[in-house]
């Protein structure tokens, strides 16, 4: 008798339907991770960190608008205090994106050079080009003292240029020693400030976008300021200038700058919101982790390693409602 409950309850196990066994777990995958990241592990950006370009619409008459991040204190503030001081004086109106260079950059200013700066606008030292870091005397966490003091999540996988981290939901780079020092790094988007050569370090009047690989040994070299958190698509898109160094050589090339406003000057009603994954949160870590180890289906090897620069940090439009 109890051969043959055996042998029927055998049966009944082979005959059961695939749905009616435990599936296995699906790997997670970059935006699962961040799909289920909690509500309190997202910041808001404030609006007065937000720089609102307005382009003249395409030849399709489609509206163009590039919003770009500027870095927190206490980071390249030098220039993002110009740059500040430019917005409010709506500087930019009527310049134009002049300079596009296949994987490299999109540039914007004053092409002709003969527009005044505002009043105090600061010269700003080649120093500031990196920021003092403050170390934890027992050798657990090191930190920055952005408005309030932020650590310092160390990125654990190879980087060819230094060790990175991130801050405050930016990408980092640290000095060989541990962190003596940290600078912010040239990713895909992120804006930087046009010079001459050294010891020049420009006004910020003059800012490019990155539009092709990271170029990192612009690092320490060209002050980084902020990045395009949307409508980066319209300055990687625009026809590469022929003239010298990718400059337009016909003035009909060049892109009209209609505004360009700090977003906290807009209507209240117009303000862009977004924010951005804490990047001392668990879920920015687990983040971090896919994006190294990727082992989804599509993945047959996992890589073990992520360029500092291809941890895009997630950046979401603020939820309505």
């Amino acid at each position: 008798m109890t051969r043959m409950l055996l042998s029927a309850l055998a049966c009944a196990l082979v005959a059961a339907p695939l749905a009616a066994q435990e599936k296995p777990a699906e790997a997670p995958t970059p935006a699962s991770v961040v799909a289920a990241a909690k509500s309190a592990e997202w910041t808001a950006i404030d609006p007065a960190d937000l720089l609102v370009m307005t382009l003249a619409p395409s030849a399709k008459g489609e509206e163009r608008q590039v919003i770009v991040q500027l870095l927190p204190p206490p980071f390249s503030q030098g220039w993002v205090g110009n740059i500040r001081a430019l917005a409010r004086a709506h500087w930019w109106d009527g310049t134009s994106v002049y300079r596009v260079v296949d994987n490299w950059v999109a540039q914007w200013g004053d092409a002709d050079e003969t527009k005044p700066l505002p009043e105090g606008i600061r010269e700003v030292p080649e120093s500031e080009y990196v920021t003092p870091v403050q170390r934890d005397p027992a050798g657990v966490r090191d930190y920055v003292l952005t408005p309030k003091r932020a650590e310092i999540v160390i990125n654990r996988f190879i980087d060819s240029y230094a060790v990175t981290g991130f801050v405050a939901g930016w990408p980092m780079a640290l000095d060989d020693k541990g962190g003596g020092t940290a600078w912010p790094v040239h990713c895909y988007g992120h804006v930087g400030v046009a010079r001459d050569l050294s010891p020049a370090t420009g006004s910020g009047a003059e800012l490019y976008a990155v539009i092709g690989h990271a170029p990192r040994q612009l690092d320490r070299n060209i002050a980084v300021v902020g990045r395009v958190i949307e409508g980066i698509e319209h300055l990687a898109t625009l026809q590469r200038g022929k003239g010298e160094a990718g400059v337009y050589d016909d003035p009909a090339l060049r892109v009209p700058i209609l505004s360009v406003r700090l977003a906290d000057e807009l209507p209240e009603g117009e303000r862009p919101r977004f924010q951005y994954l804490a990047s001392e949160s668990e879920s920015f870590a687990r983040y971090l982790h896919v994006r190294a180890n990727r082992s989804d289906p599509f993945y047959r090897v996992p890589a073990g390693a992520v360029d500092l620069c291809n941890v895009q940090v997630p950046i979401r439009r603020e939820p309505q409602g």
